[in-house]
């Protein structure tokens, strides 16, 4: 069967443990990229449409590997986020803009 799928790093294994044989090959930079994009918006997807901590997880492990890949450090993306927080608010009051006049 094939897949062309994005992948995590052990699934390798997890295939072999299965006696099968995975046949796989190293992304380069521009593959990577688009690959990271697609999977976070697959996990993304996921997460809609099942709303657990797993699927969040996935989430959050395919905006690591994009900090990696960008070379953006997670504490500043933690600063980026506790910026915005203090300037704009959080999501945690549920407020829906209906118009403004």
């Amino acid at each position: 069967m094939r897949y062309n799928k994005f992948v995590r790093d052990k699934i390798s294994e997890v295939i072999r443990k299965r006696r099968a044989v995975p046949v796989v090959h190293i992304a380069d930079d521009n593959e990577y990229w688009q690959k990271l994009k697609e999977k976070l918006q697959e996990e993304v997807d996921e997460f809609l449409g099942e709303a657990n901590k797993e699927e969040l997880a996935d989430i959050l492990e395919v905006i690591y590997a994009i900090c990696d890949f960008k070379n953006f450090k997670r504490e500043k993306l933690e600063l980026f986020r506790k910026k915005k927080l203090k300037e704009r608010g959080g999501f945690k009051k549920r407020i829906i803009l209906d118009e403004v006049k």
